[in-house]
């Protein structure tokens, strides 16, 4: 009973998350501040309703409930929600806010209405540590600034496109200037990159003492190194090549592509992850 009450306060977050894009969505295509302070609160609300399910999955579980696919994506949805909330306040930066959500949306969709897996659960348990713990959540963390930056470089590329075709209105001066969506794109990679080497750290030693048999070659080691590798070469070329605008931004997508195979692909082909199921 209290199982089933849960997935009804699922879905009702998923409802309301859903309102708040809408209205979102409504301030994006006619500036309606009253819309977006509307969306701003019921975002709030989900916020909230999410950090207090986690804390319970906390208390219920004993640990950070980042350890399967089914917690991951929880937890990278609630990592966008603060993103978004913190840029609401700070920045002012409604489209930036707009799409971060339309990317929460999706994640915590995905997690609501797919099945548990009980495997998954019991599997977790037995492969607990404070370090396997702390691997994961930092590259969450870092999935999340690059998610943030991937659309401040998605909103560069729509916004050289209405100055480049002249098309003069209030949504152009709505995105923020070229200079500034660029800088924090380039700040926010610089914030997951070092997150993401310190989790691929910790993860490859507690590869070592807990799996010793699974190969270095494992899908989901390749690829986590090769996205380290993408991001670094994107600082790379943007500092001491001074590369910029439309190119950096698509290398910026490339990047955050390989981050979706790595997140979604990635844990159900790996050995290495195998409780990702």
């Amino acid at each position: 009973m209290l199982e089933q009450g849960m997935t009804r306060l699922h879905e009702l977050m998923i409802i309301l998350y859903a309102v708040s894009v809408l209205l979102y969505f409504l301030d994006f295509v006619q500036k309606n501040q009253r819309a977006n302070r509307i969306a701003f609160w019921i975002l709030t609300i989900v916020w909230s309703l999410q950090t207090i399910f986690l804390c319970l999955y906390m208390v219920n579980t004993g640990r950070f409930p980042v350890l399967t696919l089914f917690e991951g994506l929880y937890f990278y949805a609630w990592v966008l929600i603060t993103f978004s909330l913190i840029l609401n306040k700070l920045l002012r930066m409604d489209f930036t806010v707009f799409f971060t959500n339309v990317i929460g949306f999706m994640i915590m969709t995905i997690h609501t209405f797919a099945p548990v897996q009980v495997e998954s659960q019991a599997a977790a348990e037995k492969l607990v540590s404070e370090l396997l713990l702390l691997h994961i959540t930092i590259a969450i963390l870092s999935y999340g600034a690059f998610s943030l930056s991937f659309i401040f470089s998605a909103l560069y590329v729509l916004q050289y496109r209405l100055l480049k075709t002249k098309k003069w209105n209030e949504r152009l001066w709505r995105l923020g200037d070229l200079g500034q969506l660029e800088k924090l794109s380039v700040i926010l990679n610089a914030m997951g990159v070092p997150l993401l080497l310190l989790s691929l750290i910790l993860g490859l030693v507690w590869k070592t003492i807990k799996l010793p048999d699974v190969s270095w070659f494992d899908l989901k080691i390749v690829t986590s190194f090769v996205l380290l590798f993408v991001y670094s070469a994107f600082l790379y070329v943007k500092v001491r090549k001074g590369v910029s605008g439309k190119t950096l931004a698509y290398i910026n997508a490339a990047a955050f592509f390989i981050i979706l195979m790595n997140f979604f692909l990635g844990s159900r082909l790996s050995t290495f992850h195998f409780w990702y199921s």
